[in-house]
């Protein structure tokens, strides 16, 4: 396996744009079932915070030493403070969040015990934001635009990325010769016509392409329509403990996981797109790119949560 050594003195500028949620995280014990209906007792024991979505790819690209940015919004409730909190702990390169007087901020609240999840609570609006706050965020991408190597688009289908926002951020993008890489999943992938690389899960490509994939042959066949649908070069497309497909130049290639044990696959996509950007800025080749998100996802699966990898783990991994 190779050790990746990327230069100490380049300052890579990448951004996620996208939609930003927290984490919420309630441990305790359980030792009892309720006396009044057949559920378990959880003594909880303390609660944790940490962002997810856009704000978990921001935390992958600061594990790999990219201080990145991010962009999103927030809803107009108590939530957004921890938000912003979360964010100032990180301190990255530069944020703008703009609070949605409409929604809610996204939260998953997941209950744990003995590191086992027993339920989780989503808290969410599934609106897209309206044409003023989409303005106002590509009005600020607008000022910061010439500083990115690369912009990453973190559509979990919460809102933020409205048609008309992701069609007017793919043309800055274009005309100022910035890498989109698109992680989405929304089964209509139309909107991200002309962005530089694609990369769903196996279940969302199948979804975006029509076509149920069971075999390399179809494999191949809905990287293609996907290509066909967004003008992308590049379709990067996760298997899970298949690894990982890459279609570029018409051709697929397959990368075996280099997983041993798969703990939780939570963030795991967040995780192979902000390694695909940090090595792209890096100026990787694309098959170079995919083996390093490859090998960071072997490190996070194995671990608990929305985890991430160190350029150290990857280097060490077996």
């Amino acid at each position: 396996m190779p050790l990746y050594k990327f230069p100490a003195n380049k300052k890579v500028k990448i951004c996620v744009v996208g939609d930003m949620m927290l984490d919420h995280y309630i441990d305790g014990s359980c030792e009892r079932i309720s006396p009044e209906a057949p559920v378990q007792i959880v003594d909880v024991s303390g609660e944790t915070y940490s962002l997810g979505g856009a704000g978990n790819v921001l935390k992958n690209l600061q594990a790999f030493g990219c201080k990145g940015s991010v962009i999103s919004i927030s809803g107009n409730d108590d939530s957004n403070q921890i938000v912003a909190a979360e964010l100032q702990k990180i301190n990255p390169d530069f944020y703008h969040l703009v609070k949605d007087e409409q929604r809610r901020t996204t939260i998953k609240t997941r209950v744990i015990v003995n590191r086992h999840q027993l339920i989780r609570l989503d808290k969410e609006d599934k609106i897209y934001c309206n044409d003023a706050i989409a303005d106002d965020i590509f009005q600020f991408l607008k000022t910061k635009i010439t500083e990115l190597d690369i912009l990453i688009l973190s559509d979990y289908c919460k809102g933020v990325l409205s048609t008309r926002l992701v069609t007017n951020i793919i043309k800055l993008c274009t005309d100022n010769n910035v890498i989109t890489i698109v992680d989405s999943k929304d089964k209509d992938l139309s909107k991200y016509y002309g962005a530089t690389l694609i990369k769903p899960n196996k279940k969302e490509a199948s979804l975006a392409s029509g076509i149920n994939i069971i075999d390399d042959d179809s494999l191949e066949r809905a990287c293609k329509k996907i290509a066909s649908i967004t003008a992308c070069k590049t379709v990067v497309v996760t298997l899970s403990e298949d690894g990982i497909a890459v279609y570029h130049q018409n051709k697929l290639t397959k990368i075996p996981t280099k997983a041993l044990d798969i703990f939780d696959v939570t963030g795991a996509g967040d995780t192979v797109v902000a390694a695909l950007a940090f090595a792209l800025a890096n100026n990787l080749s694309i098959s170079e790119a995919c083996d390093f998100a490859n090998s960071a996802a072997a490190v996070v699966v194995a671990k608990f949560g929305s985890a991430v990898a160190t350029l150290d783990e990857i280097n060490n991994l077996k």
